[in-house]
């Protein structure tokens, strides 16, 4: 099992279980998230869910790039990838109970996803939040296109998916992307007390103030994630994406350089020569072009008088 569920009392709490590859996403692991919180929302029993990853070092890098590296031989299996992810993300979010993210480690990628979908987020002092899609090779529309706007602001939120730099835990504070941030030792503790917190409130209001709270990230990610969820499918064995993952097994960046050679360099379009008559274009001078065409159908550019 890579991800646990246990009840204490009216507490649920859910965790990632696979700190060798810093608690990733893969299809099993997804699964099984889902499945967790969807028996939390249906158990009365429980009042509060706290999220968190084994270890110290992860609370959630994101995908398993590993898995990702499958779909460069078979890409439309990726549509089916992003509807666990999605399914996932749907779980937590409407999850009818809060939901406190134990932020215990770095968070990733897919993995601030995760924590963007939860209500309250604790984060110990020594990690950070980044975000690597458009430099490692993936949209990041699971949740932070959509929502990151909402939580920091439109430049922040550009920021942090442009740049990709890393977020210190307490500049995440200050940006809103966490609740509260503590020493490692405190971070159970607050935890508990955020806990028992929300378990001292009325849960059907609860319920309610949940439900209108999510009016803008309920709009936001209801417009625009069947889209991506095909555009990331579509590019799933996409150049860029490529290069992204055979960087990251050789433990290298991308060579940006390259790919942005390759998309301005000239593209060899085939021309119709029937008719042609030696006539070369005398902006691009490429050619041979038919007699009777009025622009290069290589530049573009009109050829009236030429």
């Amino acid at each position: 099992m890579s991800v646990h569920y246990e009840v204490a009392g009216r507490r649920a709490t859910v965790r990632l279980d696979r700190p060798d590859v810093l608690n990733a996403l893969d299809r099993p692991t997804l699964e099984q998230l889902a499945l967790c919180f969807r028996q939390a929302a249906a158990d009365d029993r429980v009042g509060v869910v706290v999220l968190t990853g084994t270890g110290e070092r992860a609370f959630c890098t994101g995908a398993d790039l590993a898995e990702q590296a499958q779909f460069l031989e078979r890409p439309n299996d990726y549509w089916a990838w992003m509807g666990h992810f999605i399914a996932a993300i749907n779980a937590i979010r409407d999850c009818p109970k809060p939901v406190v993210a134990r932020l215990n480690g770095i968070v990733v990628g897919g993995g601030n996803e995760l924590n963007l979908a939860c209500d309250l987020a604790v984060g110990v002092d020594d990690a950070f939040i980044r975000h690597v899609g458009p430099s490692r090779g993936s949209l990041p529309s699971g949740g932070a296109t959509q929502w990151l706007p909402l939580f920091v602001g439109d430049r922040r939120a550009r920021e942090i998916l442009l740049l990709n730099e890393e977020i210190p835990m307490h500049r995440a504070l200050e940006w809103g992307l966490v609740s509260r941030v503590v020493p490692r030792a405190e971070l159970d503790a607050t935890v508990e007390a955020l806990c028992e917190a929300l378990l001292a409130k009325l849960p059907e209001i609860v319920r309610a103030t949940k439900a209108q709270l999510d009016f803008w990230k309920d709009l936001s990610w209801s417009l625009t994630i069947r889209m991506a969820r095909d555009w990331l499918t579509l590019h799933a064995a996409s150049n860029e994406v490529r290069a992204g993952l055979e960087a990251f097994e050789a433990k290298r960046l991308p060579d940006y350089e390259s790919l942005r050679s390759r998309l301005a360099a000239p593209a060899e379009i085939p021309i119709r020569t029937a008719g042609a008559s030696g006539r070369r274009c005398p902006f691009c001078g490429r050619g041979p072009l038919p007699r009777d065409t009025i622009f290069c159908g290589y530049c573009g550019q009109p050829l009236l008088g030429s």
